[in-house]
């Protein structure tokens, strides 16, 4: 039998979580390790990761805002979906795209709906941009980080952090 929203089960993780200490408790060991690998790899891997994509003529972040676009329908995205969906703040977003359409990747047009929206859309060019520089992204992907994972703990990782980028959005 499947689990259903009613069904507690269906929201609870196949290994029991740790359970919650107050805020003020110092951190185990573990807890301390992890806390200051994460720190050194948010300020050091994104670097890692531009310079790999260098020689591709589009950074990882304007990468990551094509790749999007591509997978969208019509190749299409809110301005604000396309914010969220990125990880970058608005402002940010719209500077991205209008550096990318300097490129003609991509077209910035009002939604057709909404007149105060805009939206990104993705050229044929901003496509073969994309896919020209695919490979670079994918061996940085898995030399610098999938590679070192083993097998059996990625779709829990994988699982956890999507959890944490998406509450980032919630706060």
């Amino acid at each position: 039998m499947e689990p259903t929203a009613a069904d507690p089960s269906a929201t609870t993780p196949a290994t029991p979580a740790t359970p919650p200490t107050p805020a003020s408790d110092p951190l185990t060991a573990d807890e301390l390790l992890l806390w200051q690998s994460l720190g050194r790899l948010v300020h050091s891997l994104p670097r890692t990761l531009e310079q790999d994509m260098a020689r591709t003529g589009v950074t990882m972040t304007e990468f990551a805002v094509l790749l999007l676009l591509s997978e969208a329908p019509d190749r299409r995205m809110r301005m604000s979906a396309l914010a969220t969906a990125s990880g970058v703040t608005p402002p940010r977003v719209t500077r991205i795209i209008e550096g990318l359409a300097r490129h003609d990747y991509v077209r910035k047009e009002r939604h057709g709906l909404d007149a105060r929206g805009s939206e990104a859309v993705l050229t044929d060019a901003g496509l073969r941009a994309m896919r020209a520089a695919q490979p670079a992204h994918l061996a940085s992907a898995r030399r610098r980080v999938l590679d070192h994972i083993p097998a059996d703990l990625l779709p829990g990782m994988a699982e956890t952090l999507a959890a944490l980028a998406e509450g980032r959005h919630r706060q």
